[in-house]
C-alpha cells in the first residue's frame, strides 16, 4: 500500500494538469474560437464554460465590444482641387471570428486592412465634393457614405465598421506656409493703406478748416447745402415759410 500511494499521488497530479488544461472559459466581452493543428474548429464559442482537447487544441480569443482605431492622417484631393490633410478615425467590431482568423488572424492584421479601406474610401469621396462641403456643410453625409461603404468592403473579413469620423482637416504645410504668408502681406498692406488714409484724411480736414476759416459766408452756405441733401433723401416732407432760413442757400 505504502508503495503505491506515491503512484496515486502522481496520478492524481497528472489528472488535475489534464483536466485543467480541457478547461477554458470565455469572458462576457469575448468570442473565442479553437485552434487545431493551425486550423479553427468550425464554431464559435460565446461566454461560458467549455471544453477542449489538452495538448492538440488552442484557444483564440478575441474582444467583441466594439474597437477604436486611430488612423493615420494622409492627404486628399477635394472637387475643386485643394488639397487637405485628414486626420480621421474609425469604430467597428469583429462579428465573424472564424472570417476574421481566416482572414487578418490579429488585430494589428485588422486595423491595417481597415486603414487601407478607410482612407480610399475618404479619398473616393472628398473627390466628389468641395473643401467647403468637405469641412462644413455636407460632413456627416460623407462620413455615413465612407462608414457604409467601408463596412460592405469590411464583411469579408468578418469585421462591421460601426463609424468613421473626421477628427480634423488641414491644410498640407506647404499650403500652410504660403496662406500664411499671403495673411502677412495682407495685414502689412492694410496697415500701411490705413496709415495713408488717415494722413489724407487729416490733410483734407486741415485744407477745409483753412477754406472755412477765409470764407465764412461760403461755408454756412455749403453746410445749408449738406443739409437740404440729407432731409430730401428719402421722400421727406417739410413745411416750412418762404422765409424760414432752411431755404437761405437756394435763394
Amino acid at each position: 500500500m505504502e508503495k503505491r500511494f506515491p503512484f496515486l499521488i502522481g496520478l492524481i497530479i497528472i489528472l488535475v494538469l489534464i483536466g485543467s488544461q480541457s478547461i477554458f472559459i470565455v469572458n462576457q466581452t469575448e468570442k473565442a474560437l479553437v485552434i487545431q493543428l493551425g486550423d479553427p474548429v468550425d464554431k464559435v464559442f460565446g461566454p461560458g464554460l467549455h471544453f477542449k482537447i489538452p495538448l492538440i487544441q488552442t484557444v483564440v480569443r478575441f474582444d467583441a465590444r466594439v474597437l477604436d482605431y486611430e488612423a493615420r492622417a494622409a492627404e486628399a484631393l477635394t472637387s475643386d482641387k485643394k488639397a487637405i490633410v485628414l486626420d480621421n478615425y474609425a469604430r467597428w467590431r469583429i462579428i465573424d471570428p472564424l472570417q476574421f482568423y481566416r482572414s487578418v488572424r490579429t488585430i494589428p492584421g485588422a486595423q491595417a486592412r481597415l486603414d487601407d479601406v478607410v482612407y480610399s474610401q475618404l479619398r473616393a469621396q472628398v473627390g466628389r465634393h468641395s473643401l467647403t462641403e468637405v469641412v462644413s456643410s455636407k460632413r456627416s453625409g460623407i462620413m455615413a457614405d465612407v462608414t457604409r461603404r467601408a463596412s460592405d468592403i469590411m464583411k469579408e473579413y468578418g469585421i462591421e465598421v460601426v463609424d468613421v469620423r473626421i477628427k480634423r482637416t488641414d491644410l498640407p504645410a506647404e499650403n500652410q506656409r504660403a496662406i500664411f504668408g499671403r495673411m502677412r502681406a495682407e495685414r502689412e498692406a492694410n496697415r500701411r493703406s490705413s496709415v495713408i488714409r488717415g494722413e489724407g484724411d487729416a490733410t483734407a480736414a486741415r485744407v477745409f478748416a483753412e477754406a472755412f476759416s477765409r470764407a465764412p459766408d461760403f461755408y454756412k452756405f455749403q453746410r445749408g447745402l449738406e443739409a437740404l441733401k440729407k432731409s430730401f433723401e428719402q421722400n421727406s416732407r417739410i413745411v416750412i415759410t418762404n422765409d424760414d432760413p432752411f431755404l437761405a442757400p437756394i435763394r
